[in-house]
């Protein structure tokens, strides 16, 4: 293991922060803390990093504890969501200054920033001075300045939120590319689930201090360890149901029952598992109207008014919704979905 948290605790007076956190992250993984703001994953991030001093736990780097020593001493660099470039050095200074602080032979440095330089796509910018880069230039530099202190784990806490949207995909992109070439243990924070989803081999879902599933993108899309996982990933249809033996009940639907769940549940649907057809009577349909379709590109997002349900949402292509329109009576079928106890909606 690279890097090992093991019974983490940090509060805040304010009774905000995290606790029984522990993680197992191994050597080249690329793992995502993903969250809404205040959810725990930057607190956890900043005390990698030594910046936060833990109320209890231990971390370990390379099978070291690291919880007492500062974080110049701890073999971690981390990328801020702000650059915090000096904007009176150039480039070059930018990214030597931390190898001339470790007293690198000039030669070495040389061939050092050149070679990060190479890598974050940003040779012969050498000469340039912060200002004259475009936000991701900058944070292109940002980055090559922690890859150059080779450290065992990068953080990176939400480096891409302030760029424009073709620009963040961009950068994630070459990350990816990056973490693939260096073979780097990185460790990044988002609230962002497009970006979690695209750039991890795993993420961590935290949820009010505490970790509510840790597993690979798509098991976490497919199969969400909890309502809150649910909500939070993809979007999601909600509607309620109860559990039997052997079946969970929505309306005339019938849906395998999985977990053995018995009583009311809130089942969720994804939106792509919702079919739609013009029978709109029979077994396993729900008799709905079409409140709203929704061109997004390659397909469409249907708005469909359910009779007993309320509102909800479909994926469909552009060729099945040429002929829909608001309402249209359709029938309703579900391939697939999760149940959960409906306590678990009310804690939510």
């Amino acid at each position: 293991m690279q890097l090992s948290i093991r019974e983490l605790a940090k509060r805040y007076k304010t009774g905000d922060g995290v606790s029984g956190i522990n993680i197992e992250i191994e050597k080249g993984e690329l793992v995502t803390l993903l969250g809404p703001s205040g959810c725990g994953k930057t607190t956890v991030l900043r005390s990698i990093g030594g910046f936060l001093e833990p109320d209890s736990g231990d971390i370990l780097i390379e099978g070291q504890s690291v919880i007492q020593l500062p974080p110049e001493k701890r073999p971690t660099s981390m990328v801020f969501q702000s650059y915090n470039l000096w904007s009176h050095m150039s480039v070059y200074d930018n990214l030597a200054f931390g190898l001339k602080i470790r007293k690198m032979p000039k030669a070495e440095i040389r061939a050092a920033v050149d070679e990060a330089l190479k890598l974050v796509r940003l040779s012969g910018f050498e000469k340039k001075y912060p200002a004259e880069l475009s936000g991701g230039q900058q944070q292109r530099v940002a980055l090559a300045r922690s890859l150059l202190l080779k450290p065992a784990v990068l953080l990176l806490d939400e480096p891409f939120s302030a760029l424009d949207a073709k620009l963040r995909h961009e950068m994630r992109e070459e990350l990816r590319e990056i973490q693939m070439k260096t073979g780097l243990t990185m460790v990044f924070v988002t609230h962002d689930q497009e970006e979690a989803l695209s750039l991890s081999d795993r993420i961590i879902v935290m949820n009010h201090g505490r970790i509510e599933q840790i597993a690979k993108p798509q098991e976490i899309y497919d199969a969400p360890a909890s309502l809150y996982v649910a909500s939070f990933i993809g979007k999601m249809n909600f509607l309620e149901g109860v559990a039997e033996e052997g079946s969970i009940r929505i309306g005339k639907l019938r849906l395998p029952n999985d977990k053995d769940l018995r009583g009311r549940i809130t089942a969720a649907v994804r939106p792509e598992d919702v079919q739609l057809g013009e029978q709109i009577v029979g077994d396993n349909i729900l008799p709905g109207k079409i409140k709203q379709v929704m061109i997004l590109g390659h397909y469409a997002e249907v708005t469909v008014e359910l009779a007993e349900f309320g509102i909800i949402r479909a994926f469909q292509s552009k060729e099945v919704v040429q002929h829909m329109q608001s309402g249209q009576e359709v029938g309703v079928c579900i391939s697939k979905a999760a149940g959960f106890p409906v306590e678990q909606a009310k804690a939510i």
